[in-house]
């Protein structure tokens, strides 16, 4: 199972007035623990007020450079954000997990591809990372991004993006949509239907694209797939990652008690439990240190196998069919079904 590792954040950048990103430096003997493809993320981990609090944060940077950095945006509320934003200094350290993350791209080294991306705010982070790994790795391959932002003072990368098409204009392709600002360079309104529709049947009506990308909202997600089959894109094709989830509360209508053997760390653990309580939260209020981050079904780190019994999961945004066949399954979305259930984190 993945464990964390105290890091040194070398640098903080100033990316927007509600935005930073944090430059981890990476010790020699961990480099190789901390190898990742374009589009992981990292779950960090901190005491804050004397609450721990763990988060999950895109990788930003390029998967060949000796540091690592992820960016994160402030939000109302956010303990995390908050403190990343405003009390966070370099030299501080901080628990962070190795890479993890489903969302990828792996460059083709001799292949010509045509990638497109949809990110909005936030979602703009692994998509960064992609976008250098493409430029970088492969050569003769092109990349369209539609990013989508209230206005250009909050549009994160923006200068670099910029720095980025100068030196591959040929390769490199950026459309800025901004809601509440209109600009000479950027469209007026939202990542929407009209949007998808413009970019694929108009803007680049020649261009065949062989992966699409999606970051952002749920319902921005949720569109631009359904526009993007309607034009003939294949699910395989369409890759997406929530940063926030709507459907991140499931309920059950399961009624009793459960034994419940939980494998992690090359330690098994026999614990009884509500039914109606989440196989995560049911190791967690037992002090297992069972891997987590957002709690919502939106990233992977809760990721384990059934071995023995049956589970119910009601949400399921990240998994596929076949992996939900091996017995995979999200212990934060998941629910003991059968009277008794062995899980293992090992061997996810």
């Amino acid at each position: 199972m993945s464990q964390f590792t105290s890091l040194t954040i070398k640098n903080i950048i100033k990316e927007t007035p509600s935005a930073v990103s944090l430059v981890f430096e990476i010790p020699e003997d961990k480099q190789n623990d901390f190898s990742f493809v374009a589009g992981q993320f990292l779950t960090l981990k901190t005491t804050i007020d004397g609450e721990e609090v763990r988060r999950a944060y895109s990788i930003s940077s390029h998967p060949n450079e000796k540091t690592i950095q992820i960016s994160v945006k402030k939000i109302a509320d956010g303990k995390f954000s908050t403190y990343a934003n405003e009390k966070l200094k370099t030299g501080d350290r901080i628990d962070v997990m190795v890479p993890e993350g489903k969302f990828k791209l792996h460059p083709k080294a001799d292949g010509k591809q045509n990638y497109i991306a949809f990110a909005a705010g936030s979602g703009i982070t692994p998509i960064m990372s992609m976008i250098k790994t493409v430029l970088t790795e492969e050569k003769e391959s092109t990349f369209v991004l539609v990013y989508g932002n209230k206005n250009s003072s909050e549009a994160m990368f923006i200068n670099e993006l910029n720095q980025l098409q100068q030196k591959n204009p040929s390769r490199l392709f950026v459309e800025l949509i901004y809601s509440q600002e209109n600009t000479a360079s950027s469209t007026f309104g939202r990542i929407e239907r009209s949007t998808v529709n413009y970019v694929l049947k108009n803007k680049f009506k020649n261009t065949e694209f062989n992966d699409y990308y999606l970051c952002g909202p749920e319902g921005m997600i949720e569109t631009v797939q359904k526009v993007l089959l309607e034009n003939g894109a294949t699910k395989e094709a369409i890759h997406f990652e929530l940063f926030t989830s709507s459907n991140n509360t499931p309920t059950t209508t399961l009624e009793g008690n459960a034994t419940v053997f939980i494998t992690v760390d090359d330690e098994e653990f026999k614990i009884e439990t509500d039914k109606k309580v989440n196989l995560l939260d049911a190791a967690l209020s037992q002090d297992i240190d069972a891997p987590y981050s957002c709690k919502g079904g939106v990233c992977c780190s809760c990721i384990c196998r059934v071995t023995e019994g049956e589970v119910d999961m009601p949400v399921n945004n990240l998994l596929t069919d076949s992996e939900v066949a091996e017995g995979l399954v999200l212990a934060c979305q998941a629910y003991a079904k059968s009277g008794m259930v062995k899980i293992d984190f090992d061997d996810a």
